[in-house]
């Protein structure tokens, strides 16, 4: 068998060990950048987070990334504690400290704080919230296309937990990549309520088919910003588009599969299920929209 990958498998830097960790309103070394067994975000999962990706000395889609991160802090009535300057500051001082110029990627994270009992309602965290950065020199190194395993855990209902938000409780996700790793995968491909095909644990998906590119309806997806760079590019590039509900039918019998994300921009996807995709390498709508994708990352930093 093949050796595992991963969407989010990086080159080593040895660089990584001496980086400092914007928390709470200060870089600190790495091995300082702790926080409390009490923290609500280690107890319970209460917190939201974002990805970042530097490239060539700017955050790519800085102010969508920061939409998505204070429209989550709202619907789960958490106040961050800096307002979007603050943010965008705290973003530029880590980066700064780290002399990060490029193919650097942080991982923003705020929870409801420390609690003063090790208990759910959220009156008990008083001190205000906890703000991390992690900024990591971070080259994606994916050696071949992803191998996809359906599993049973399903992107759920909004009325459970909402799949849009960003949130710190990752458990299903996790429980997803758990099982496609026992079926010999390299992630799971996750199906909606209803039994359509939707994403994956860490990813949103896409197949191509006849020269059309398929995803999600979005109803029960994250609401991806790297995925919606992709749905604009193809709409201002003359490729058909279509948010749809499809079966995993339609999928095993896709010319393409790809992921994205804002690490791996676009990933190609060679397997689902055992059924080779295509010819099991990267399609020429992927790469298509790779191209498209990185000058469109190069236009937004200019």
């Amino acid at each position: 068998m093949t050796e595992h990958v991963t969407t989010h498998q990086a080159e080593e830097d040895a660089r990584n060990e001496q980086i400092l960790i914007w928390l709470n309103g200060r870089p600190v070394p790495k091995a300082e950048a702790v926080v409390s067994v009490y923290d609500s975000g280690f107890m319970l999962g209460d917190g939201v987070w974002e990805g970042l990706r530097l490239y060539d000395g700017c955050w790519a889609f800085l102010d969508d990334h920061l939409d998505r991160l204070f429209e989550a802090a709202k619907a789960i009535d958490l106040d961050i504690g800096l307002d979007r300057e603050g943010v965008k500051n705290a973003l530029s001082e880590t980066q700064k400290t780290n002399g990060m110029t490029t193919d650097a990627h942080a991982r923003l994270m705020v929870t409801r704080g420390p609690k003063v009992r090790p208990f759910q309602h959220p009156s008990l965290s008083q001190t205000g919230p906890t703000v991390a950065i992690i900024m990591e020199h971070s080259k994606p190194s994916i050696p071949r296309p992803i191998r996809l395993a359906t599993v049973p855990h399903i992107r759920g209902l909004p009325m459970t937990q909402d799949p849009k938000l960003n949130s710190h409780s990752k458990l299903n996700c996790i429980l997803a990549c758990i099982a496609a790793e026992k079926a010999g995968a390299d992630e799971g491909l996750m199906l909606d309520v209803n039994g359509f095909v939707n994403t994956t644990n860490a990813c949103n998906f896409f197949i191509v088919r006849k020269g059309e590119v398929w995803t999600s309806t979005g109803d029960y997806c994250m609401n991806g910003i790297t995925r919606q760079k992709v749905i604009d590019l193809c709409r201002d590039n003359g490729i058909p588009v279509f948010e749809r509900n499809y079966s995993l039918v339609d999928t095993y019998g896709a010319d393409e599969a790809f992921l994205t994300g804002t690490f791996g921009a676009q990933t190609p996807v060679g397997e689902i299920d055992g059924r080779t995709i295509g010819t099991g390498q990267m399609g020429p709508m992927t790469e298509r929209l790779r191209g498209l994708y990185k000058d469109l990352v190069a236009r937004e930093c200019a």
